[in-house]
Protein backbone atom coordinates (compact mmCIF):
# COMPACT_ATOMS: atom_id res chain seq x y z
CA UNK A 1 0.00 0.00 0.00
CA UNK A 2 1.27 3.42 -0.34
CA UNK A 3 2.14 6.14 1.95
CA UNK A 4 -0.08 6.73 4.34
CA UNK A 5 -0.51 11.05 5.19
CA UNK A 6 -3.01 11.37 8.32
CA UNK A 7 -5.19 14.28 8.10
CA UNK A 8 -7.68 13.72 11.50
CA UNK A 9 -8.75 11.62 14.39
CA UNK A 10 -12.33 10.35 14.81
CA UNK A 11 -13.44 12.03 18.00
CA UNK A 12 -16.86 10.40 18.91
CA UNK A 13 -19.94 9.76 16.91
CA UNK A 14 -21.66 12.88 16.10
CA UNK A 15 -25.94 12.06 15.99
CA UNK A 16 -27.34 8.71 15.75
CA UNK A 17 -27.23 8.49 11.67
CA UNK A 18 -23.69 7.46 11.25
CA UNK A 19 -21.90 10.98 11.19
CA UNK A 20 -18.59 11.48 13.09
CA UNK A 21 -16.67 14.34 14.78
CA UNK A 22 -13.11 14.19 13.35
CA UNK A 23 -10.58 16.66 14.76
CA UNK A 24 -8.33 17.55 11.60
CA UNK A 25 -4.78 17.23 11.68
CA UNK A 26 -3.93 18.53 8.35
CA UNK A 27 -2.44 22.37 7.62
CA UNK A 28 -5.68 22.70 5.01
CA UNK A 29 -8.68 21.37 7.09
CA UNK A 30 -10.66 22.64 4.27
CA UNK A 31 -9.04 20.12 1.90
CA UNK A 32 -11.10 17.33 3.76
CA UNK A 33 -14.37 18.43 1.80
CA UNK A 34 -12.48 17.72 -1.37
CA UNK A 35 -11.72 14.08 -0.63
CA UNK A 36 -13.52 11.49 -2.14
CA UNK A 37 -12.03 8.32 -0.37
CA UNK A 38 -10.37 8.65 2.95
CA UNK A 39 -8.33 5.03 4.62
CA UNK A 40 -9.94 3.90 8.32
CA UNK A 41 -7.11 2.62 10.18
CA UNK A 42 -9.15 0.33 12.65
CA UNK A 43 -5.65 -0.81 14.21
CA UNK A 44 -6.58 -4.31 12.55
CA UNK A 45 -6.84 -3.25 9.22
CA UNK A 46 -7.31 -0.22 6.84
CA UNK A 47 -10.85 0.43 5.32
CA UNK A 48 -11.41 2.75 2.29
CA UNK A 49 -14.20 5.32 3.50
CA UNK A 50 -16.44 7.28 1.35
CA UNK A 51 -16.93 10.74 2.35
CA UNK A 52 -21.19 12.28 1.65
CA UNK A 53 -21.87 14.99 3.26
CA UNK A 54 -19.17 16.97 5.44
CA UNK A 55 -19.77 20.47 7.75
CA UNK A 56 -18.30 22.39 10.84
CA UNK A 57 -18.62 22.37 14.42
CA UNK A 58 -16.44 24.41 16.03
CA UNK A 59 -13.01 22.77 15.40
CA UNK A 60 -14.16 19.99 14.11
CA UNK A 61 -15.42 18.52 10.94
CA UNK A 62 -18.63 16.30 11.27
CA UNK A 63 -18.45 13.78 8.15
CA UNK A 64 -20.95 11.33 7.06
CA UNK A 65 -19.57 8.38 5.40
CA UNK A 66 -21.50 6.06 2.98
CA UNK A 67 -20.39 2.94 4.83
CA UNK A 68 -22.29 3.83 7.45
CA UNK A 69 -25.90 4.96 8.30
CA UNK A 70 -25.47 4.46 12.20
CA UNK A 71 -24.05 5.86 15.54
CA UNK A 72 -23.91 1.85 16.50
CA UNK A 73 -22.04 1.01 13.18
CA UNK A 74 -19.66 4.12 13.84
CA UNK A 75 -19.02 4.18 17.45
CA UNK A 76 -15.93 1.26 17.28
CA UNK A 77 -14.25 4.18 15.55
CA UNK A 78 -13.60 6.58 18.78
CA UNK A 79 -10.16 7.72 18.55
CA UNK A 80 -9.06 6.31 14.82
CA UNK A 81 -6.93 7.80 12.60
CA UNK A 82 -8.08 8.59 9.14
CA UNK A 83 -5.24 8.67 6.53
CA UNK A 84 -5.14 9.66 2.83
CA UNK A 85 -2.84 8.08 -0.16
CA UNK A 86 0.01 10.39 -1.46
CA UNK A 87 -1.76 10.68 -4.36
CA UNK A 88 -4.91 12.58 -2.80
CA UNK A 89 -2.33 14.64 -0.48
CA UNK A 90 -3.10 18.10 -1.37
CA UNK A 91 -1.26 19.72 -4.44
CA UNK A 92 2.02 21.30 -2.97
CA UNK A 93 3.54 24.86 -4.05
CA UNK A 94 6.99 25.62 -4.16
CA UNK A 95 8.80 25.55 -0.69
CA UNK A 96 6.60 23.12 0.63
CA UNK A 97 6.98 19.98 1.95
CA UNK A 98 5.35 17.11 3.32
CA UNK A 99 6.49 16.71 7.07
CA UNK A 100 7.45 12.39 6.58
CA UNK A 101 9.34 13.58 3.38
CA UNK A 102 11.73 15.67 5.63
CA UNK A 103 11.87 13.40 8.69
CA UNK A 104 15.58 12.08 8.76
CA UNK A 105 16.91 14.47 6.22
CA UNK A 106 20.72 15.22 6.77
CA UNK A 107 21.03 19.06 7.20
CA UNK A 108 24.23 20.86 6.78
CA UNK A 109 25.51 24.42 6.64
CA UNK A 110 26.12 26.71 3.65
CA UNK A 111 29.53 24.84 3.40
CA UNK A 112 28.18 21.59 3.32
CA UNK A 113 29.56 20.39 6.90
CA UNK A 114 27.10 17.89 8.42
CA UNK A 115 24.75 19.76 11.00
CA UNK A 116 22.82 16.47 12.20
CA UNK A 117 19.30 15.01 11.20
CA UNK A 118 15.95 16.61 10.97
CA UNK A 119 13.86 14.62 13.63
CA UNK A 120 10.40 16.19 13.96
CA UNK A 121 8.70 19.40 12.78
CA UNK A 122 6.89 21.38 15.23
CA UNK A 123 4.18 23.65 14.64
CA UNK A 124 4.18 26.96 16.73
CA UNK A 125 1.76 28.63 15.29
CA UNK A 126 3.63 31.33 13.38
CA UNK A 127 6.03 29.33 11.56
CA UNK A 128 7.35 25.49 11.91
CA UNK A 129 10.14 24.76 13.58
CA UNK A 130 12.44 22.46 12.90
CA UNK A 131 14.22 19.46 15.32
CA UNK A 132 17.41 18.74 14.34
CA UNK A 133 19.81 15.95 16.35
CA UNK A 134 23.25 16.77 16.11
CA UNK A 135 26.06 14.28 15.97
CA UNK A 136 26.58 14.69 19.97
CA UNK A 137 23.21 14.16 20.79
CA UNK A 138 22.56 17.40 21.36
CA UNK A 139 19.06 19.60 19.80
CA UNK A 140 18.76 22.30 17.41
CA UNK A 141 15.59 24.18 17.38
CA UNK A 142 15.51 25.92 13.57
CA UNK A 143 12.62 28.18 12.56
CA UNK A 144 11.02 27.47 8.87
CA UNK A 145 11.72 30.93 7.41
CA UNK A 146 13.81 31.95 4.18
CA UNK A 147 16.67 33.20 6.02
CA UNK A 148 17.58 29.54 7.85
CA UNK A 149 16.35 27.49 4.99
CA UNK A 150 18.40 27.84 1.99
CA UNK A 151 17.76 24.40 0.35
CA UNK A 152 15.32 21.25 0.20
CA UNK A 153 16.40 18.74 -1.87
CA UNK A 154 13.40 16.07 -1.01
CA UNK A 155 15.28 13.37 -3.77
CA UNK A 156 18.59 13.22 -2.25
CA UNK A 157 17.07 13.73 1.16
CA UNK A 158 19.64 16.77 1.79
CA UNK A 159 18.18 20.19 3.91
CA UNK A 160 21.08 23.51 3.47
CA UNK A 161 20.40 25.71 6.25
CA UNK A 162 22.12 28.93 8.00
CA UNK A 163 21.76 28.48 11.33
CA UNK A 164 21.23 32.11 13.16
CA UNK A 165 24.05 33.84 15.64
CA UNK A 166 21.93 32.94 18.68
CA UNK A 167 20.41 29.61 17.80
Amino acid sequence: MDELYRIGVITEPHGIHGEVKIFPTTDDPDRIKKLKEVILDTGKEHLTLHPVSLKWVKQFVVVKFKEYDSINEIEQFRKKELFVTRENTVKLSEDEYLIPDLIGMKVVDEECQMIGILEDVLDTGANDVYQIRRDDKTMLLLPAIKQCILDVNVEEQIMKVHVMEGL
